[in-house]
């Protein structure tokens, strides 16, 4: 059943903290950074994360207004404009979290993940003409556009895309580590591409430290 546990601080972190410091909470906030997400893609998402523990974090954050979901059709959840502000303090954990020790294996590393490390850390020549790659990551795609030095990812197909690269998002973090293994994957099968090579190129050198997944 969803908790109603609190600090009984009056505290405005302690306060955050009874709204979303419950597990997996902010993990669900993660993956609804980049779009809207139904049930089943949550729970794929978060694999070790039970049903039951997922809908009850799922209550509590829709009865709390940090998310909310559709009325009508298939329920697809997605964050409010008050579950929107903490995508900033998502990030910056992140960041900080790249010091913290690796969890143990086998880890999960999603999507949204991988996209939202290279939306936040991907630089590119400003000079460089734009540029628009399809990517398909765990069975979605995703438009990532290259323009003005910054790398911006939406979801769904784009309307034209220069080049299209296919992976799991561990193989892409891979790659973002390390862009020179990109033959070895293209070889193996991990990574399939289409259309300009160059694009690729530039995507994976977007990012510079190290990958989500280093061990």
């Amino acid at each position: 059943m969803p908790t109603s546990r609190s600090y009984r601080d009056a505290c405005g972190i302690a306060r955050a903290l009874d709204v979303v410091g419950e597990r997996w909470a902010l993990l669900v906030v993660r993956e609804l950074l980049l779009s809207p997400q139904r049930f089943s893609e949550l729970r794929h998402a978060l694999p070790h994360v039970s049903s039951n523990l997922l809908a009850d974090r799922l209550r509590e954050l829709e009865h709390n207004g940090v998310i909310r979901h559709s009325p009508e059709g298939p329920r697809v959840y997605e964050l409010t404009e008050w579950g929107r502000k903490l995508e900033p303090m998502l990030l910056a954990l992140g960041t900080w979290g790249v010091d913290a020790p690796q969890p143990p294996q086998p880890a999960a590393l999603s999507a949204s993940s991988v996209l939202i490390f290279l939306q936040g850390a991907g630089r590119t020549d400003p000079a460089a003409p734009p540029a628009t790659c399809r990517l398909e990551l765990d069975g979605r795609v995703w438009t990532v556009r290259l323009a003005s030095g910054r790398v911006e990812v939406q979801p769904g197909e784009p309307a034209t895309a220069d080049a299209s690269l296919r992976a799991e998002p561990k193989t892409l973090s891979a790659l973002l580590d390390d862009p020179a293994a990109l033959t070895a994957a293209r070889a193996d099968g991990s990574v399939a591409v289409v259309g300009d090579l160059s694009v690729i190129d530039r995507l994976l050198h977007a990012v510079a430290g190290p990958r989500l997944d280093d061990t």
